[in-house]
């Protein structure tokens, strides 16, 4: 299965173009949040890539609600919008997390979980699916540009407890586009420019 994985957009909407053209040689969208900022903007950047036609899998960032991704994405027939639940597309489960976690010092606005609840969050994720979470893991594509590793202990600990095949994420923009790993399971932080990714069958 070809994954097209992206996040961070943060109303780009030219980076939201690039991503539709890349859309017709992949199988499945993945986009790891913060589609917008600041709440503002949601709509305009969904109006570009709700013409993809491919399945396309969604949580959101900090930068918008799950409420607010999904009453956009109404009418996208292809789009799921996933916080705390699954789907399954063509035989592979995908397992979704939005919003910042641990909590972010931006304030009100911005849509955070604590640890605890990041922790309630994760606990359907099933084993040997796509983890897709806006945050990264503590210690793997978390290092913000100042150097610090800034990523959710749950999610890293949900990781290690579940074996997904692959971690999906964005967040911290000083990682973006980089790829690691956790206990040999592939880490993306996808960022904004999109990473091509073959995900391998299970044997």
């Amino acid at each position: 299965m070809k994954l097209l994985l992206f996040s961070d957009l943060h109303n780009d909407r030219d980076s939201a173009r690039s991503l539709v053209k890349r859309s017709a040689s992949a199988d499945v969208l993945i986009g790891a949040g913060d589609l917008c900022n600041l709440r503002q903007g949601l709509s305009k950047t969904l109006d570009v890539l709700r013409v993809v036609t491919k399945p396309t899998i969604l949580v959101a960032g900090n930068n918008e609600t799950t409420d607010e991704l999904a009453s956009a994405c109404a009418g996208w027939k292809s789009a799921h919008v996933l916080h705390g639940s699954g789907v399954e597309v063509a035989g592979v489960s995908f397992f979704g997390v939005g919003g910042g976690i641990p909590i972010t010092p931006f304030g009100p606005w911005s849509y955070d979980f604590d640890e605890e609840q990041a922790e309630e969050l994760l606990a359907e994720c099933p084993t040997d699916c796509v983890l897709v979470v806006h945050s990264p893991p503590k210690g793997c594509v978390d290092v913000s540009s100042r150097g610090a590793s800034i990523g959710s202990t749950a999610i890293r600990d949900a990781i290690l407890r579940v074996r997904p095949r692959l971690v999906v994420c964005g967040h911290i923009h000083g990682s973006n586009g980089k790829v690691d790993h956790l206990g040999g399971i592939p880490v993306v932080n996808a960022g904004p420019d999109g990473i091509e990714w073959e995900l391998e069958e299970l044997p």
